[in-house]
């Protein structure tokens, strides 16, 4: 078996590992993404893009032809059985990007992929071993038809998910708790009046949230609280039964009436929230949710990780210039560890608040909820609302 060299192996073929290593190539960097799955990217699931990330993406062009398909959400209305509470403007939330650009996880993600260079993503190959010394990572895995593979590498990026295997072979632990909460979300033929296409619309009634937000193609996903008990992992079910169930709820807590039979998919999906104890040890490092899992709540996660590796691309890129054996300064690699993990704290925290707004209150709780979000919303400051769920702070 001959042991292929790069600069720089990346480790998960998703949205945020395949921008890492597109960041990485365009700075001339040798890359490689080993990716488990084998079959193209499919499925809706993360759909926002938000402002810090677009910025990052113009650094490879992506922001332009992510634009050129994406619906872009100027405004949020916040609604409680059927009384409109007040409403959100994008417009100052970024001097570059004033609204939250919405597409398809799959589309983001292939869009990303046409990025890398020729070769650069080998698809069904998946890790089993990491050995390191003071200048060289050897990744040891199996490609698609089970033969070995290995690759030595000055840096490995784990960009591997939730279930990180990068951060399982490190022995990196996490800390964190999951939550009671159970959603529903489906896409659907949008039945809003044509008014709403680019708004996100958050309904908060007595009986607990449904969220929505636009989709290209003349799409809307719902997102529905359904439970507060039991513990659940992500399980998708595209069903017509399902999609009936949610939109008998949307019908009967909105008063909006997606179709069943437009329904493209449904996910039955529980929260938690994770936090690696370390961010990655030597040689390698930790990035998106690998490193930190939020609710996905407020649709932060996937910029999370787009942003963690915007700032550590150039600090690898210096290291790289340095020459064979050079590394990423303690002090430096610090410091991004520290704020990485301090946006994610807050984005997690946020999206806390977020699930606590839409928790079922009954009527009478829900009428002192709604008068607390009719008054923050015609409040000056609800601008700065607006730019802490675009993640102006990011």
């Amino acid at each position: 078996m001959t042991t292929e060299r790069v600069d720089v192996l990346v480790v998960g073929g998703g949205p945020v590992g395949c921008f890492a290593a597109a960041l990485l190539a365009e700075r001339g960097i040798d890359v490689a993404v080993w990716e488990r799955r084998a079959d193209p990217p499919s499925g809706s699931r993360a759909i926002g893009i938000h402002p810090p990330s677009l910025d990052a993406f113009a650094a490879i062009g992506l922001d332009r032809a992510v634009l050129s398909e994406a619906v872009l959400v100027r405004t949020g209305v916040a609604r409680s059985r059927g009384r409109e509470l007040g409403a959100l403007s994008f417009a100052g939330a970024s001097a570059t990007h004033p609204y939250v650009a919405t597409l398809d996880q799959h589309r983001t993600e292939t869009l990303t992929r046409r990025r890398l260079p020729a070769g650069a993503l080998r698809t069904g190959t998946t890790l089993t071993g990491l050995h390191q010394d003071r200048s060289r990572v050897l990744a040891e895995g199996t490609g698609p038809d089970g033969s070995p593979r290995s690759v030595e590498a000055a840096f490995v990026v784990g960009a591997d998910g939730g279930h990180s295997t990068v951060r399982e072979l490190l022995g990196i632990a996490t800390r964190g708790r999951d939550y009671r909460h159970r959603y529903v979300m489906g896409d659907f033929a949008d039945p809003e009046d044509p008014s709403a296409r680019s708004t996100a619309l958050v309904d908060v009634g007595p009986d607990g949230v449904v969220e929505s937000f636009p989709l290209p193609g003349g799409r809307r996903r719902y997102v529905a609280l359904v439970g507060v008990t039991g513990e659940g992992s992500d399980r998708s079910d595209s069903t017509g039964t399902a999609a009936a169930r949610l939109a008998d709820v949307v019908a009967e807590r909105t008063g909006s009436t997606p179709d069943p039979s437009t329904c493209t998919m449904t996910s039955d999906f529980g929260v938690r929230r994770r936090e690696a104890t370390r961010t990655g040890i030597g040689r390698v490092v930790l990035v998106g949710d690998a490193a930190h899992e939020i609710s996905p709540i407020g649709g932060q996660g996937m910029n999370l990780g787009w942003l963690d590796v915007t700032s550590l691309v150039p600090m690898l890129a210096t290291a790289l210039r340095a020459g064979a054996g050079a590394t990423v300064p303690i002090t430096a690699r610090t410091a991004w560890a520290r704020r990485r993990r301090a946006a994610a704290r807050r984005a997690a925290r946020q999206a806390e608040v977020n699930m606590a707004l839409g928790l079922p209150a009954g009527v009478a709780g829900s009428r002192g909820r709604d008068a607390l979000l009719r008054t923050a919303l015609a409040l000056p400051t609800a601008s700065t609302l607006a730019g802490l769920y675009a993640m102006r702070w990011a």
